[in-house]
């Protein structure tokens, strides 16, 4: 659980609550015009932009922002440098059946065992790193739409809401619902872009680029077993991908 994710998404809508309680309550601030035309209008043009497999599972990556599993550098190098060994001391075949973190790592560990020599194993993997990242960039594009699409959407409605006003001007009535429509839409295509849907698309970023990381440092650790190198020269070689408060802990351990 990424706590930062939930606090940070509680607090920032809590505080803008609380200014509008103390304003004068929540009431003023609900308009059903309103969210129908930027809420629901984002919706829609968002799901127009992208296609439907992927406007739907966009709901599933949302969990990813609270709940993004990461795997960590650190034990990923640790497990490599112990693979190195075993390798070195009893062969390639030795890795057979050998535990690993994940199905990717577990995918080339076991082209090794195979016997797939390194410019056929880096190519395989690699290009399923790209088209990782190719999908993670999809994913973002459609939080991106919401960014860019929802204070589109809250123009949109100001601009209904002052044409509703200036032709009822005769109406005093009229004045008031048309002027809020005019007001929280802009109010609501802000909130959407910039409380929600803009923090969303920078978490994303940070994962994608994580994972990106972890995958490349797999098919270099892979890459350097196929060699025969040694474990201490892997391990300085991946560590230097790390932040140096990570690389001496490791420094140490070894």
């Amino acid at each position: 659980m990424d706590i930062a994710s939930l606090i940070g998404l509680i607090g920032t809508l809590g505080m803008i609550a609380g200014a509008m309680i103390s304003s004068g309550g929540l009431g003023m601030f609900i308009d059903t015009p309103s969210m129908l035309i930027v809420i629901g209008g984002t919706f829609f043009a968002v799901m127009y932009r992208s296609t439907l497999p992927m406007f739907l599972g966009s709901f599933g990556t949302l969990v990813k922002v609270f709940m993004p599993g990461a795997k960590k550098h650190d034990e990923l190098i640790t497990r490599i440098t112990e693979l190195a060994g075993i390798a070195r001391k009893d062969g390639m075949m030795a890795l057979e059946g050998q535990e690993v973190p994940d199905k990717f790592f577990e995918k080339g560990l076991q082209m090794l065992v195979d016997g797939a020599d390194e410019s056929k194993l880096t190519e395989q993997l690699n290009r399923e790193v790209k088209s990782m990242k190719a999908r993670h960039e999809d994913m973002v594009g459609v939080f991106q739409a919401w960014v860019d699409l929802a204070p589109a959407m809250g123009m949109i409605g100001t601009l209904i809401g002052l044409v509703a006003m200036l032709g009822n001007m005769a109406d005093p009535k009229a004045i008031g619902p048309a002027m809020a429509v005019a007001l929280l839409t802009t109010l609501y295509g802000a909130m959407i872009a910039n409380c929600i849907f803009m923090p969303i698309v920078t978490k994303l970023e940070g994962y994608s680029a994580h994972e990106s990381l972890y995958r490349e440092m797999v098919v270099m650790g892979l890459k350097y077993i196929s060699r025969g190198e040694s474990p201490r020269n892997i391990t300085d070689q991946l560590i230097a991908n790390l932040p140096p408060k990570i690389q001496a802990q490791l420094e140490e351990a070894a």
